[in-house]
């Protein structure tokens, strides 16, 4: 486990938000947009990820702690260093990911075991942890499923499993939780996250919306749920970020 040192002001006058999956695509993404629109954001994501690297130019708005988000004890730690480093508590954004694609008759149970792990369990541990800062501060989670909590293509039991268990996990973590944390969901579609302009105009015209996903399009979804003053109505929900692809009915020919 590493975490960075920098030191800052006992509390800080800005929201601070805690971005797990934060190093690569949507997670990063997340981290960033916050930060450009003032919040003070703890990083959290794997080893070897270059955190600390990637938020240098962040000195005095962040910090990074590098770990397993489905290790109990790191989760705690990461939640400390939040506090520690700001003072205060407002949102955790749970957007830790992986996908494995494995037929099912090759899905061992380790497979099973560390698909939800990453993506379930750790959204978990990060609530559990961090309910008493968030009460404090009557601040809010988002956690990032998928649209194929809702829908399905071959060989994806596993992540299916664990994003479905992220939706029914939110409303209930919102009835737990409230009225003091708002808690909600964002699942996306199909988001690149590099070589956008190497898509096809057939990739971009199957979308209703007319267009492939970007990680902005998640990262300005998230910012809105966390907004008290924007949002504070809605809790308990899944927003469905996927250019109108889970409601278009298609047919073979």
């Amino acid at each position: 486990m590493a975490r960075s040192r920098t030191r800052a002001p006992a509390r800080a006058a800005r929201p601070v938000a805690l971005v797990t999956g934060a190093a690569k695509g949507v997670g990063r993404a997340i981290a960033l947009h916050l930060l450009d629109a003032g919040w003070c954001v703890t990083a959290f994501d794997l080893p070897k990820t270059r955190l600390a690297q990637q938020f240098r130019g962040w000195a005095r708005s962040s910090a990074t702690i590098e770990g397993d988000a489905a290790d109990e004890d790191i989760v705690r730690e990461a939640v400390r260093l939040a506090l520690e480093r700001f003072g205060r508590l407002d949102a955790v954004v749970a957007s830790a990911d992986i996908q494995l694609r494995r037929p099912l008759r090759r899905l061992t149970l380790d497979d099973w075991h560390r698909v939800l792990d990453t993506n379930l369990t750790s959204t978990f541990l990060l609530a559990r942890e961090a309910q008493r800062a968030l009460r404090a501060a009557k601040g809010a989670i988002v956690t990032v499923a998928s649209s194929r909590a809702l829908m399905s293509e071959p060989n994806t039991e596993s992540y299916a499993a664990s994003k479905g268990g992220l939706v029914a996990l939110t409303h209930a973590l919102a009835i737990s939780l409230g009225p003091d944390v708002r808690v909600n969901c964002v699942s996306p579609g199909w988001v690149v996250t590099k070589d956008y302009n190497k898509l096809k105009r057939r990739d971009h015209l199957q979308h209703p919306a007319g267009r492939v996903g970007r990680p902005q399009d998640v990262a300005e979804t998230v910012a809105f749920l966390l907004d008290r003053e924007k949002s504070g109505f809605i809790t308990g929900a899944n927003v469905t970020v996927d250019g109108g692809m889970s409601r278009k009915m298609t047919y073979m020919e």
